[in-house]
């Protein structure tokens, strides 16, 4: 066992793809386990990969392929073009507004096609001679365009915004027990990351801002002709992170969202700006789709070795280490974030979510981190990897994009390395700024409120009741309640008073009356006029 370990070892510095050597490992994992023998154990891991591509998460996977081909059509396109020219119309006057034109466009990119080096081959070859141009160093400009090709990834509907709250939801699930509230919401995760994105976007641009200063980079006057030509073509591209955003707040569903934006696109770059033939088109496909078929294995081949360590007691025992070593949450999050940026520099970022997570869901839950915190600070901290020396990949896809050495690459993208780890910290240590709407109401109540809504339209006939204390309760009063449940509360006494009066014998209808009135009394007693007690309810109806 140990000389088959050596040998994965030595097959990954060799540059066996991962996925293979997740299949090994999680293979490896099925011999030693005492369980049962191999092909039990292996079964169980390959039932899992099933289940993960048929069950109710096919659903949010199935998003992949559509932003993935979507981010690959704006690539191909003139739509960087067209942002970069619109931006540099309406920041042009600000001191370092192309830096930072280069931000906010490297942003949008990743946003749409995952921190892959798409964003640094599609923008490269535009922003970099720009920068060069308008006297921008030209370590600073290459630095700037390596350093941002990966920031992006914490807006929607950035895959890894979509691949980690699947995976968190199942493995803290898996925690909570069947059936047990686990706190998190997926849908209500893809807008955690939007304030800490900002605040990343913001220390990159000041830092940008301060160079242009510092070398004297010149300005543009401020030109409104050309902001108004350039900024009406760019608009509709510009207008889609909006429209994905407006979607979800309005229960759009994922999925639904992922084929408007492709079919949006499409048409937009294909019949409207005409940049795009459909050959080109066919390509682009099997290219994007060669990209997601990557992503597929590395995810689900994870997934088979993340059930071999669930198996082998694997969070348990890293449970067990942090325990003894961490006192708090703020020191626990602290080596997290060591951990997490040698994961960043090791791993994709898909591999990364899908072994990682499960494996820290316990530790979190048990330190009371906020699930949507952690998954910011995760995501953040894989950003960082991407530029970490020594083998942070964006370091070397750009290193060949702009034929310069690695080294060369390293140093100049040092600034924006502690750009992102300031970011990170505040992050980290500000919980506040991780900020998600409330989550839509669910369950019993919620949908008893709902039920008796839809009663009360259908059924209500009673104006008024007479209470046992002789006053008169009407059904206009109801509507005038600001609480929801009270007013539903208050409707259904109304709904089923109705029901009981329907009743053919009339003794058998009083007697239905007096009950669900007396009952009615008894759980709102705090808003009745009547006493706090039982034995009171009961002399007011003798």
């Amino acid at each position: 066992m140990t000389l088959a370990l050596i040998a994965l070892v030595l097959l990954f510095v060799l540059g066996t793809p991962i996925f293979a050597l997740m299949l090994a490992g999680g293979a490896l994992g099925a011999i030693t386990t005492t369980r049962g023998d191999f092909l039990d154990d292996f079964t169980g891991q390959l039932i899992d990969l099933v289940r993960l591509g048929t069950g109710e998460h096919a659903q949010v996977l199935s998003t992949i392929p559509l932003f993935i081909f979507t981010g690959f059509l704006m690539a191909e396109s003139k739509t960087a073009d067209r942002l970069v020219r619109a931006a540099q119309a309406a920041l042009g006057w600000l001191p370092g507004g192309l830096a930072v034109v280069t931000v906010f466009a490297c942003a949008l990119f990743t946003t749409f096609t995952g921190a892959s080096g798409v964003t640094i081959v599609a923008l490269g070859g535009l922003l970099m001679p720009a920068l060069l141009k308008e006297n921008y160093p030209e370590r600073f400009s290459s630095g700037l365009v390596a350093g941002t090709g990966s920031i992006g990834l914490l807006f929607p509907p950035a895959l890894p915004l979509i691949i980690y709250g699947t995976v968190y939801a199942l493995a803290a699930q898996i925690q909570a027990g069947a059936g047990e509230s686990i706190g998190f919401s997926s849908d209500s995760f893809l807008y955690a990351g939007i304030v800490p994105g900002l605040v990343l976007l913001l220390v990159i641009s000041a830092y940008s801002v301060f160079v242009a200063i510092r070398n004297k980079v010149p300005r543009q006057s401020f030109d409104f002709p050309a902001l108004k030509h350039y900024g009406l073509r760019a608009l509709p591209e510009m207008a889609l992170p909006f429209l994905v955003i407006l979607g979800m707040a309005k229960g759009i569903a994922i999925p639904e969202i992922a084929a408007l934006a492709t079919v949006y696109i499409f048409f937009l770059e294909t019949v409207f700006f005409k940049d795009l033939k459909l050959k080109t088109c066919w390509r682009l496909i099997r290219q994007s789709m060669a990209l997601v078929g990557s992503i597929f294995i590395i995810i689900f081949a994870a997934q088979a070795l993340t059930n071999f360590f669930v198996t082998a007691d694997v969070p348990k025992m890293i449970f067990e280490f942090i325990q003894q070593h961490f006192d708090n949450k703020w020191s626990f999050l602290f080596a997290l974030n060591i951990f997490l940026i040698l994961v960043g520099m090791m791993m994709d970022i898909f591999s990364a979510i899908v072994i990682v997570v499960p494996l820290i869901t316990p530790l979190a839950l048990h330190y009371g981190i906020d699930p949507y915190h952690l998954g910011v600070v995760f995501l953040l901290n894989l950003e960082l990897g991407y530029i970490t020396p020594p083998v942070g990949l964006n370091l070397f896809i750009a290193a060949y994009h702009f034929k310069k050495p690695v080294t060369e690459v390293i140093r100049s993208t040092l600034p924006f390395l502690l750009c992102i780890a300031f970011s990170l910290v505040l992050v980290t240590y500000i919980p506040a700024l991780t900020v998600v709407p409330d989550p839509p109401r669910r369950g019993q109540v919620s949908q008893i409120a709902k039920d008796i809504g839809t009663a009360y339209q259908a059924l209500s006939a009673v104006g008024e009741i007479k209470m046992p204390n002789g006053s008169l309760k009407k059904l206009k009063e109801c509507d005038g309640m600001t609480n929801e449940l009270d007013k539903e509360s208050c409707r259904g006494l109304f709904v089923d008073v109705t029901q009981c009066r329907q009743k053919d014998d009339a003794a058998e209808s009083q007697n239905c009356e007096d009950s669900v009135v007396k009952e009615w009394m008894e759980l709102n007693s705090d808003d009745s006029d009547v006493g706090d007690t039982e034995d009171e309810f009961d002399d007011l109806f003798e």
